[in-house]
């Protein structure tokens, strides 16, 4: 049995911690210094780490190695498993031309670009981020935006400041079921707490997005439906994320804040010439004006319906009980791990959920909507092997990363880390959702900062007597508004858009609004830990 020792270098904390910390800093060097792709910054961190337990911290190296591939299993399944399924299911509608369909009958919503910029890069990005996330709801509804008419600058800053509150609950759940299992916290109380601050920006990022498209008239004029489509996205997230299921907060939340936005009359109400001369100064596509039977644009909506349903028919008790069933757990070979007070750690077992895992049931989504599209059988296959094969990277990048996490957090790296940065007492409630945010903004992805910090959040938290749920939403919470500020999301907004050369740009329009933002979640988490707020955690 390996035993974790918090201070194994020269018996001293924070030397222990500086060499803990090297691997964290060595990724964070080589991603927002030397500007490595993030594959091969994780695979060195990787390797960092390794060397720290093995050589500092005295593991044996076959636990050592054991620990990372434990980690690397985990970030193929559920988690990448869950980001290739949901991908599938919107490429699968690319090929079919439904989502052109689609994007055809957000346009015709309203004519009012202030409006557009909430239906498209609000509502329908939160839908994108819930079903595939990295990345791809900057892209898409950049481009949706630009066809619309927009300028190709202001429709990537507004997409970019979209993509905040749903990040944390983006592709089926994935940044807080990483989160739950790197931290070893229960999901239900990750997601119900993450789901009591995200929605909080909610409420603002719609006002935001008027603003940002058409200044102080556009705030004035249309904060009615901005704030309504807020509101409504708001408390179903809340809802969702609380009482229904992490996975489908993100699905809930853009499906009740679209029909609350059409259902507002003033969003329907048409755009002045001199409102639609000031904003659009783009061309208007001409594909937008055809005409789509009612069929074919009920086909189009059809998959988000079916990944809903499947969902739901998953949360019903004799359902969710036959699924949990299914879940195999196994000592992991070559892994015997006690904490510092000699109790064997959960990351000795790992768990398999086969069938009850998200991933799974979109998937099982995905086949149903193959049919519904009428797409053959080999041809949805194809488009599931060239989604791996899109994603390559990214499943190369997120295994990495966890392997990373894994092996610092079985070795007792996290830990020491943890205990030092607990020094920081109740100014640690400030800078927990920090951490988070600078997480993402260096790595692009919110499941990889919460991979890297989750559960050296939850040490720390432990060790100042802070709520560990607390601070490991926060880290989550946190670092969705580091997204629009990440190179890689700033690369992907203007490769849509064709601004190639011009992040700087980009970063400069949305840098504010992400410190601005940031600045108000800390607050909260610091008003949520103690009594002024604490009344708002479950």
């Amino acid at each position: 049995m390996y035993v974790q020792e918090l201070e194994p270098v020269a018996d001293s904390l924070g030397l222990s911690a500086l060499v803990a910390a090297l691997p964290l800093l060595i990724v964070l060097v080589l991603l927002g210094g030397v500007r490595m792709k993030a594959h091969l910054a994780g695979l060195t961190g990787l390797l960092a780490a390794v060397l720290v337990a093995w050589l500092a911290y005295g593991m044996p190296l076959d636990q050592t190695v054991s620990s990372g591939v434990q980690g690397a299993v985990f970030g193929l399944f559920p988690i990448m498993w869950i980001v290739v399924n949901a991908l599938w299911v919107y490429r699968m509608t690319v090929r079919t031309r439904h989502f052109d369909i689609l994007r055809r009958s957000f346009g015709r919503l309203s004519d009012d670009p202030r409006v557009q910029a909430l239906v498209v890069a609000f509502c329908f990005g939160a839908l994108l981020e819930a079903l595939a996330g990295f990345g791809a709801p900057v892209a898409i509804c950049s481009v949706m935006l630009v066809a619309l008419g927009f300028d190709p600058v202001r429709a990537a800053v507004v997409s970019l400041v979209a993509n905040t509150a749903p990040v944390a609950f983006g592709a089926m759940g994935t940044p807080v079921v990483t989160l739950a299992q790197v931290s070893g916290l229960p999901l239900d109380d990750v997601a119900s707490v993450v789901g009591r601050q995200t929605p909080l920006l909610a409420l603002v990022v719609p006002l935001i997005l008027v603003f940002l498209v058409d200044g102080r008239r556009g705030l004035r004029e249309t904060w009615v439906p901005a704030l309504v489509c807020g509101v409504a996205f708001g408390v179903a997230q809340f809802i969702a994320s609380n009482y229904v299921s992490a996975q489908l907060a993100d699905i809930c939340a853009s499906l009740v804040g679209a029909a609350a936005l059409v259902a507002v009359p003033h969003a329907r109400v048409p755009a002045t010439e001199s409102v639609r001369a000031s904003v659009l100064t783009g061309t208007r596509s001409e594909e937008l004006d055809e005409e789509d039977p009612r069929r074919e644009v009920l086909r189009a909506y059809s998959p988000y319906a079916l990944i809903v349903v499947v969902f739901s028919v998953a949360q019903i008790p004799a359902v969710k009980d036959w699924l949990a069933k299914t879940t195999q757990s196994y000592d992991w070979p070559f892994l015997d791990v006690a904490g510092p007070d000699g109790k064997p750690v959960g990351g000795n077992v790992f768990s398999w959920p086969i069938v009850s895992t998200g991933g799974t049931l979109v998937l099982i989504a995905g086949v149903i909507t193959a049919v519904v599209l009428g797409m053959h059988a080999r041809v949805a296959v194809k488009e599931w092997i060239a989604t791996v094969h899109e994603l390559r990277f990214a499943i190369l990048t997120v295994t990495s990363v966890l392997a990373l996490a894994y092996v610092m957090n079985l070795s007792g790296q996290a830990g020491t880390i943890g205990h030092f940065v607990a020094a920081a007492g109740a100014g640690l409630a400030f800078l927990s959702p920090v951490l988070g945010w600078f997480g993402v903004a260096v790595s692009g992805s919110d499941t990889s900062a919460n991979a890297l910090f989750g559960a050296l959040q939850v040490t720390a938290a432990r060790e100042s007597g802070l709520s560990p749920e607390l601070l490991a939403a926060a880290n989550s919470s946190g670092g969705v508004l580091g997204k629009m500020i990440s190179p890689q999301n700033l690369t992907i907004a203007c490769a849509a858009v064709g601004l190639a050369g011009r992040e700087g740009d980009l970063l400069r329009k949305v840098l504010p609004w992400s410190v601005g933002l940031l600045l108000v979640m800390c607050l909260i988490v610091v008003g949520q830990s103690s009594p002024v707020l604490s009344w708002m955690l479950p």
